[in-house]
């Protein structure tokens, strides 16, 4: 049995991490963590009630170590660089949910995130906790920077395509759209009832964080310079991604050639569901998969994906992630 530590356990994606971890025959959840708040974890997350018996506290890295093996830490970035180091020190094994390890590049970081890297020498060697990219990677590291729900709809629709040289890897246009649930949980003005209900937006147009991750793991995976623009979009639903992503084909291309290549990439891969309709949210809603499929509109490749921003685009795959660190079956937990 793995002791695990849930840090900011306030939030959207902890809820879920202890909903899914809770059902983990190899898991239990011994430290739920917040820097604010002191109260019985049911009293934040109520749907626990009668699950789970802890109460929310801030212990030091040391009083985590005697209790717990691994730490999901689902801190903002900064917070995250600040504390993961002294994880490490105590001799736990880290699931990162932050942006804080997944570039490589700490002045790209600053650029980025408007803050200097203070823990920059991991950077270039912590792995980047994609499962369908780099399974083999992943078992036995001590660190994983899991990866953001834009980027793996992005980077999961457009990487068998790269591979196989079917699209070019300039020009590359994302449209996105997300739920609320991805802007967190901290109120903020612009997800408000009445801002957000009945309105539909675009933003951080031209300097959306994710734009270099999805430059980056595209471009290590496709071994070519990958570059893209990526607009967001915020729908007034609950949760879930879709994302719509036009692409120049690389001579002439069928939508055949288009699905096998998806096809043969994602083999022995579980949660990639190649499908022949045009995803939905709904779809996945609630679950570990992510759907995609592709199109030629016009001379153009037409490539779609969607997700559970809170599953596969954040705890999902930070369960799979664990799993494979610690050795279990990929799936575990995440089936149903």
């Amino acid at each position: 049995m793995i002791r695990v530590a849930i840090l900011g356990a306030t939030g959207y994606t902890a809820y879920e991490l202890i909903r899914l971890l809770l059902r983990h025959p190899q898991a239990q959840v011994t430290v739920v963590t917040s820097r604010s708040e002191t109260s019985h974890i049911t009293q934040v997350h109520p749907a626990l009630y009668g699950r789970l018996d802890l109460k929310l506290e801030n212990p030091t890295p040391e009083e985590l170590a005697a209790r717990a093996d691994v730490c999901f830490c689902c801190l903002p970035h900064v917070a995250s660089m600040e504390t993961v180091p002294k994880l490490l020190s105590a001799g736990l094994k880290v699931i990162d949910l932050s942006a804080d390890y997944r570039l490589k590049d700490p002045g790209v970081y600053e650029t980025w995130y408007k803050h200097v890297h203070t823990d920059p020498t991991r950077l270039g060697t912590t792995v980047y906790g994609l499962p369908e990219l780099f399974a083999s990677r992943i078992a036995g590291q001590s660190l994983i920077a899991n990866p953001g729900c834009y980027t793996s709809t992005s980077i999961l629709a457009l990487a068998p395509l790269l591979d196989a040289k079917l699209i070019e890897p300039t020009g590359i246009i994302i449209d996105a759209k997300s739920g609320v649930s991805g802007a967190g949980r901290t109120p903020k003005t612009n997800i408000l009832y009445a801002e957000c209900n009945e309105s539909f937006s675009a933003y951080s147009v031209g300097d959306h964080r994710h734009t270099p991750e999805i430059e980056q793991v595209l471009t290590e995976s496709s071994k070519q310079k990958v570059d893209v623009i990526f607009t967001p979009h915020l729908v007034p639903m609950d949760r879930g991604i879709l994302a719509t992503i036009y692409a120049t084909p690389r001579g002439t291309v069928t939508q055949a050639q288009l699905l096998e290549a998806m096809r043969k990439f994602y083999t022995g891969k579980p949660f990639v569901r190649v499908v022949e309709h045009l995803p939905r949210t709904k779809d996945v809603s609630f679950t570990n998969y992510c759907d995609i499929t592709a199109r030629v509109v016009r001379g153009k490749v037409l490539v779609f994906g969607a997700l559970d921003n809170l599953i596969k685009g954040a705890s999902g795959v930070a369960v799979q992630n664990f799993n494979l660190m610690c050795g279990f079956p990929e799936t575990t937990a995440l089936e149903a």
